[in-house]
């Protein structure tokens, strides 16, 4: 379930991020009014803007839904251990490093000896 909904997510993320990149500043009227060629748009002189803004306002929502939603599970999935120095009892459970003195007894790692020469 939280994978799907971070799944979607992203996807509103992007879709918003190219949406606002698709809109056209508040000056950009101001050019079509005098001919210019930035009233020939794919939704006509007008059109593109309740289109774009009305699909932002419900993208907005959705990645404002997903976002508490995501923040919920993550309340959910259980507590954080405190940053810091844990504590004492925690550190008696976790298992003891082994040591060069803790090697078995039964192994003979006893290493050669050359004689001694008395020159």
């Amino acid at each position: 379930m939280q994978v799907a909904i971070l799944m979607i997510h992203v996807v509103i993320a992007v879709a918003l991020v190219v949406l606002i990149l698709l809109q056209q500043g508040k000056g950009a009227e101001a050019g079509a009014a005098f001919g210019g060629g930035a009233s020939q748009t794919v939704f006509g002189s007008r059109g593109s803007g309740n289109f774009l803004s009305r699909t932002t306002a419900i993208l907005a929502a959705g990645f404002f839904v997903t976002s508490m939603a995501l923040a919920y599970f993550a309340t959910q999935a259980g507590q954080a251990p405190e940053a810091g120095i844990p504590d004492s009892r925690l550190i008696e459970q976790q298992q003891s490093v082994p040591t060069l003195d803790d090697r078995p007894s039964d192994v003979d790692n006893t290493a050669p000896v050359l004689e001694e020469s008395n020159d």
